[in-house]
């Protein structure tokens, strides 16, 4: 894979020659099938691995030439070339290619093609196939790993299972103050000298053994960075298995906490502000999420900083632009989370998360979002509760609270002023100290950076969701012989836009055209094209012409759009002859719903996806009684990795059995049970009930 190199390149590895080791699970996430040509291009060889990537048998492939079996025709006289020249100059070929697989469906395959020579001399091709999504796939995890690891701030290193050195990333280099060649093959103890080595050692023998992980464990010393000075550290450890258990050995991070260490914080005290650090990096920023994230802030504050603590941003900030404050300004500011265990006023005193209030100038939290500084009151008078509250009465629920201690720290990320963490103690009696400053700053910075994070990936989100609706009809809920109803999901796991659409296109003579297609990829490109395609679709479907013939012009269109392949389906209902033309290009089937039978998939010919070009599109007409319903819908409503095509459109049909409903409630009732949240897919939902004509 392309990205391997660069993954060698950001996480060094220059130990000597090993063994052989145990077979590990990165070839079967690949799914690497094997295939064997003669020289006349007949399979020989035909791996368990392709019969799962192609879905021929051993049985059906061997002896079969593999152009005819895989290729479509439009694609006989280039890979006819590229056999030709693989066995004639014996240079490999790699590339993707669509392959027909059993059943008609088109897939897009990775490939590594190769000639071999037997001991008699006789010339083979070899092919090594991978679908093509799944080698993407781990090439961008690969390169994403190697481009974290190389730029972490994080020292990082990998031990072996005899606890030496196999890699170090540049910032452990930095923190050890050598480079990784005085690391390789040797061990913590040999390469800090001057540092207590036997606590790590010793940890990283109980993970070795144990499998459990150890965090933030802490050193002292000094290193050849700064041999003058004495630094601490916070050292995590943590097993590395392979896919099928194998022991590999150690994961190291090490992270510089000299400057609290310097602080004069007490041990006890150290001790618990890493805990809470640690918490918070595991529970904050789970999600891009802006609301959750400011919840989990809020969340991990209470009980162990404060009883009360509140995460208020600039609305400036929510909406995706800078704020500047004069000293006498006011400040729009929305409440994003509050949490009070035990401490009921003074949850009735916050403003209400979501709720955008003006805060005065003379408001504490007004004027650390100003300055940019904390703001801390170790003792709160009674004159500045009415600087802590939002009015009189919030003031009075402060005071019957409690609230004794008061502190907010600004969340400050990229140089910007976001907001702030409001702090209030009531039950605990110590107010707030230096220690509670420090840490409340470091829990600030670090969910800061989770927050600006979780508010751009909303304003992409939203802006790619206008976008993708701007693009999307209002269809006609009736029109002159159908009663139609659509959704359209956009992807969770993305903010990207993405390429599915439908469309509701009344026709002369109370007819009607229903279309549901989906532009391969995601993206701003993806869109474009969906959009071009709309609105050609439209303007042919003006001209009532043939389905078949309709799909003919558009994969013309598609061929001319920069790399885009789309599937589509194309349905004319004519009300008066009860029936509807139907043609495919590479789409899922529709489904039939009629009363009293149980749903159908229509047997349509698959098609090819437009842009293919070079295949002939056919038109199939299909009985639609009224009452009988047409379901049409794009692949992210059915597809997902946990489960096999047809058990999925099983259970589509399933939904779709027992008594009519309306269809809205068809709509939400497959989104609902099919749709799931982690899908990185968008979906398309388009349902057509039959009615008599107008």
């Amino acid at each position: 894979m392309s990205a391997a190199g660069s993954a060698s390149g950001a996480f060094r590895d220059d130990g000597p020659p090993r063994a052989p080791a145990r077979p590990a699970g990165l070839l079967d996430v690949l799914g690497v099938a094997s295939v064997v040509l003669d020289a006349k291009g007949r399979i020989v060889l035909w791996s368990p691995r392709a019969e799962e990537l192609f879905g021929w048998s051993a049985r059906e492939a061997l002896g079969r030439y593999a152009a005819r079996l895989m290729v479509d025709e439009q694609h006989f006289d280039l890979v006819t070339r590229l056999f030709a020249e693989v066995m004639g100059t014996g240079r490999s070929w790699a590339g993707a290619f669509p392959v027909r697989c059993k059943g008609g469906r088109t897939r897009l395959v990775e490939f590594r093609n190769m000639r071999l020579l037997d001991d008699r001399g006789a010339v083979y091709a070899l092919g090594l196939a991978a679908d093509h999504s799944t080698v993407r796939r781990l090439e961008r995890d690969v390169a994403l790993s190697a481009r974290v690891i190389e730029q972490s701030p994080i020292g990082l290193a990998v031990l072996d299972t005899e606890l030496r050195y196999v890699s170090v990333n540049p910032a452990l280099e930095r923190i050890d103050g050598r480079p990784a060649a005085d690391h390789l093959g040797r061990t913590v103890r040999e390469v800090l000298s001057g540092l207590a080595c036997d606590d790590v050692e010793a940890a990283a023998r109980r993970v070795l053994e144990t499998g459990r992980p150890v965090v933030d464990l802490p050193a002292l010393g000094r290193t050849r960075a700064d041999p003058d000075e004495e630094h601490a550290w916070s050292v995590s450890l943590y097993r590395l298995e392979d896919a099928i258990g194998t022991v590999l050995g150690v994961a190291l991070s090490v992270v510089d906490v000299t400057e609290q260490y310097r602080a004069g914080v007490a041990a006890e005290t150290a001790r618990r502000r890493l805990a809470v650090v640690a918490d918070a990096s595991a529970r904050i920023g789970t999600t891009l999420e802006l609301d959750r994230t400011a919840r989990e802030l809020a969340d991990v504050a209470v009980p162990e900083l404060a009883d009360v603590a509140a995460v208020d941003l600039l609305e400036a900030v929510v909406q995706g632009r800078r704020s500047t404050l004069g000293p006498a300004e006011a400040a729009a500011i929305r409440a994003l989370a509050v949490h009070a265990d035990e401490v009921p006023e003074a949850l009735l005193a916050a403003d209400p998360p979501g709720q955008v209030a003006g805060y005065g100038p003379e408001r504490l939290v007004t004027e650390c979002v100003r300055t940019g500084q904390p703001v801390l009151l170790r003792r709160v008078r009674e004159e500045d509760l009415y600087r802590i509250a939002r009015s009189p009465e919030a003031a009075g629920l402060l005071r019957r609270a409690g609230v004794h201690s008061y502190l907010a720290v600004p969340l400050i990320a990229r140089g910007e002023v976001l907001g702030a963490l409001d702090l209030k103690r009531t039950r605990n009696p110590q107010p707030f100290g230096e220690d509670d400053l420090l840490l409340a700053r470091e829990l600030a910075a670090r969910a800061a950076v989770q927050i600006d994070n979780a508010r751009w990936y909303r304003h992409a989100r939203d802006s790619a969701l206008t976008l993708q609706r701007s693009l999307l009809p209002s269809v006609p809920s009736v029109t002159g012989g159908l009663e139609v109803a659509s959704r359209y999901q956009p992807a969770e796991a993305t903010s990207e836009v993405g390429g599915d659409w439908f469309d509701v296109i009344e026709l002369e003579g109370c007819k009607t055209a229903l279309v549901v297609g989906d532009v391969m990829g995601s993206g701003v490109a993806a869109a474009a094209s969906m959009g071009r395609l709309r609105t050609a679709t439209n303007t042919l479907a003006a001209l009532d012409l043939d389905p078949a013939l309709l799909l003919e012009h558009l994969d013309r269109t598609a061929a001319g759009l920069d790399q885009s392949i789309a599937t589509c389906v194309y349905a004319v209902h004519d009300p008066h002859l009860r029936q509807c033309r139907i043609a495919n290009a590479g789409h899922l089937p529709p489904v039939r719903v009629r009363p009293g039978r149980p749903p159908e998939l229509l047997d349509l010919p698959t098609g090819v996806p437009l842009g293919v070009g070079g295949v002939p599109f056919v038109t199939t007409t299909v009985e639609l009684d009224p009452g009988d319903r047409l379901v049409l819908y794009t692949d992210g409503l059915v597809e997902t990795r946990r489960q096999p095509l047809d058990e999925r459109l099983g259970t589509l049909l399933t939904l779709l059995q027992g008594p009519d409903r309306p269809l809205e409630e068809v709509c939400d009732l497959l989104l609902r049970t099919l749709h799931e949240p982690d899908n990185a897919d968008d979906v398309a939902l388009l349902i057509a009930r039959a009615t008599p004509p107008a």
